[in-house]
């Protein structure tokens, strides 16, 4: 994907850090950035986090989202739960390549407590480099969105 996007980015206070490199680098590479914090590191609800990101990719808003939380893992299942949203947590390049690739992921998701900086960049970088192959694998997206009812 080599023109510009729209990117939401959000975390819960355990992935500030994380989230504010992350934000960075995207933007840097010529993306526009919405950060939506938080900024302070008081305890937050990684769900809140996850769900208001989802809804600025759901709505058009952002083209695509990058959460962030301890694991990755509570904010990418918080993500999920928005109609329409495919996130997938990733701790290396050839997965976020492949959510991207065969999975039409709109959103990424990252653990601050599992990988370091550099790898977090290598993922995002990925994730931002792929595009959906389509062919069969557009039957197996729409499978999966097909399970929201």
């Amino acid at each position: 994907m080599s023109s510009s996007l729209r990117i939401v980015l959000s975390s819960d206070h355990a992935a500030i850090n994380l989230r504010r490199a992350v934000a960075a680098h995207v933007t840097s590479r010529g993306h526009e950035v919405l950060d939506i914090g938080p900024e302070t590191p008081e305890s937050t609800h990684y769900p809140d986090h996850g769900a208001a990101a989802a809804r600025h990719v759901t709505s058009g808003d952002c083209a695509l989202g990058i959460v962030l939380c301890g694991t990755g893992q509570g904010i990418m299942m918080a993500a999920n739960k928005v109609a329409g949203i495919r996130c997938g947590v990733c701790s290396d390049a050839f997965s976020a390549r492949m959510i991207r690739a065969h999975n039409d992921a709109n959103m990424l998701a990252l653990g601050a407590r599992v990988i370091g900086d550099g790898v977090a960049l290598d993922i995002v970088d990925a994730f931002l480099d792929t595009a959906f192959e389509g062919g069969r694998h557009a039957t197996r997206v729409d499978m999966i969105m097909a399970l929201e009812g």
